[in-house]
């Protein structure tokens, strides 16, 4: 998932429950960069049969330019 965050920067993760887990950000329970830039919407999201696919995903995004980021949100996950 990518969420929307405080200064217009983005935040990815992965986890088995999407609404969950942005309640659980929000709350300032989550990642230390969603205690410093809460979220305020979730953008994208994306289901893996596996857990080792997610992270795999997550790595990935993480590494993208916000530009092409942007693009992921746009277009979705490539197939």
């Amino acid at each position: 998932y990518i969420l929307l965050c405080k200064g217009n920067t983005y935040y990815t993760g992965y986890t088995d429950n999407v609404e969950r887990r942005f309640e659980t950000h929000k709350a300032g329970k989550g990642a230390k960069y969603t205690k410093a830039f809460p979220p305020v919407k979730i953008l994208y999201t994306q289901e893996f049969k596996t857990k080792s696919e997610a992270m795999r995903a997550e790595a990935m995004i993480k590494r993208l330019t916000r530009k092409q980021k942007d693009e992921l949100i746009r277009k979705g996950w490539p197939h």
